[in-house]
């Protein structure tokens, strides 16, 4: 047999492999499609995927060590079916206010790391889009490429800022006191980020973010402790947040709450919402999907304060069983993301107006008007 023969068979050996067809994605590469060709929001990262450096792009896909919960936050939605109902009894309103912030929709984007890797402006850019889709209100990352002032001032929609805990108190205070002077209309305190291993980052040379065992941040964090983990986590109690409750003078959000028990201690030590995350399955693999933990952490909470859900989500369908199951509002990660990646500013805001039309679709055929019509009476639930 000749090079050319056996390159042509182990080729269609593997076009016939079985785990192809497991992939969520079959990328295209002829040609890369334009913004208004794109249907709904998983068509857009195959688009960033075309355009980003391969590191920027797979930084933003990785998951902790073997994805298990990567994967699991996505497959919960499918065990969760909708009901519908045909009749509908009029027009749908999506408004809510929450936490002081008016949202034509209860949807807000994530706070993730390093826009400026995806695009000039960042986060500004981000923002930009976000205020385009019904001033929809955008979390900044602590770990923002631009200041909170600077992209608080890029548009008008609301921001919210997002602290990872630092051990001193003062550098809370300092970074806190600028977001609020700024117009911060909240501060969402992550809580689960304790420490990731990206294993995949381990086979990519190209990769100048993140953590993984023998990486950057592990070989600065040998200095300050035995265990080389990064020094700016596994170090925060309870009693933090009774710390910077008196800096923080607008309403305050604990990120990362997986159990019911966590998010009754956080309602007692001054926390304002729930926010049910496993960092989009980048904190601790083998977590449960946060669809699968969100009726307990609701009916713990008992409507004491509201409740915000991310990880996973991709469809208005996915946002609509995520409210059916108590959720006050939803916050979308990377789906944002692949916009930015694409188009800039017009993908982050098409990727929002598709979900925003998703949800309003989906809402009508469950026959729900509004917000305070959708129950769990609206899905029916097959948890394994």
């Amino acid at each position: 047999m000749s090079r050319r023969q056996s390159l042509q068979a182990l080729s269609a050996f593997l076009a016939g492999s079985p785990l192809i067809n497991s992939q969520d994605v079959v990328r295209d590469h002829t040609r890369v499609p334009g913004l208004k060709e794109l249907q709904n929001a998983l068509e857009f990262e195959e688009v960033a995927f075309s355009k980003l450096a391969r590191s920027v792009y797979n930084y933003r896909a990785y998951g902790e060590e073997g994805e298990f919960t990567l994967r699991r936050n996505r497959q919960a939605f499918d065990w969760v079916e909708l009901i519908p109902r045909r009749i509908n009894a009029g027009m749908v309103d999506t408004s809510i206010e929450l936490l002081g912030t008016k949202m034509a929709f209860p949807i807000l984007v994530s706070p993730t790391a390093a826009h400026g890797e995806m695009h000039p402006d960042g986060e500004k850019e981000t923002h930009k889009g976000a205020a385009a889709a019904a001033n929809t209100p955008m979390i900044v990352s602590n770990n923002s490429s631009f200041p909170f002032d600077k992209v608080a001032a890029a548009a008008e929609s609301p921001t919210w800022v997002q602290l990872y805990p630092k051990q001193s108190l003062e550098a809370n205070r300092q970074y806190l006191e600028g977001a609020q002077a700024a117009g911060a209309k909240a501060v969402v305190v992550t809580i689960d980020q304790q420490a990731s291993v990206y294993e995949r980052a381990q086979h990519d040379r190209n990769l100048v973010q993140g953590g993984g065992r023998g990486g950057p941040r592990a070989a600065r964090a040998q200095a300050g402790n035995p265990y080389r983990v990064f020094d700016g986590r596994l170090w925060y109690e309870w009693k933090f947040f009774d710390q910077i409750r008196p800096i923080v003078k607008v309403p305050m959000l604990a990120k990362g709450v997986l159990t019911g028990a966590d998010a009754k201690l956080c309602i007692e030590h001054g926390v304002d919402a729930i926010y049910v995350s496993n960092h989009g399955g980048r904190s601790m693999d083998y977590t449960p999907a946060t669809l699968e933990v969100l009726p307990e952490i609701v009916d713990a909470v008992a409507g004491k304060v509201p409740v915000i859900f991310d990880s996973g989500i991709r469809r208005g369908s996915d946002i609509l069983k995520a409210l059916a199951l108590g959720a006050s509002a939803v916050c979308l990660g990377r789906a944002p993301l692949w916009g930015l990646g694409s188009f800039g500013s017009a993908g982050v805001q098409r990727v929002l107006e598709i979900l925003q039309a998703e949800l309003v679709e989906a809402m009508r055929e469950t026959g729900r008007t509004n917000l305070a019509s959708i129950d769990r009476k609206l899905v029916r639930i097959n948890f394994p």
